[in-house]
């Protein structure tokens, strides 16, 4: 993770396998939301679009949970062989808030 300049956001450079996973993952969720609003506006039955929100939520988590792992195996692994002991606070923050 670098810090970008003028900012205080950092930023991960990924591996182009790891940004084309969570693409497409991005990408099939797109999807299915756009097909929600579809049925919304098809008055579709209430219990079919619930069904497919709950697929929404199980794919936002899948992704999360993938994230998360990779997250984990690099830019908090990294921080902590540096000592900074910062991260491990930040990332319990994360979890926290994922667990909401």
């Amino acid at each position: 993770m670098k810090e970008q300049t003028g900012c205080c956001h950092k930023t991960k450079e990924r591996t182009e396998k790891e940004y084309k996973n969570l693409i497409n993952r991005l990408n099939r969720i797109e999807g299915q939301i756009r097909g929600i609003k579809k049925m919304v506006e098809n008055d579709s039955y209430c219990t079919d679009i619930l069904v497919q929100v709950s697929a929404v939520n199980a794919a936002l988590n899948s992704f999360n949970k993938v994230l998360l792992s990779n997250h984990i195996r690099t830019c908090v692994a990294k921080d902590i062989r540096e000592g900074k002991e910062e991260t491990i606070d930040e990332l319990v923050f994360t979890l926290q808030k994922l667990m909401k």
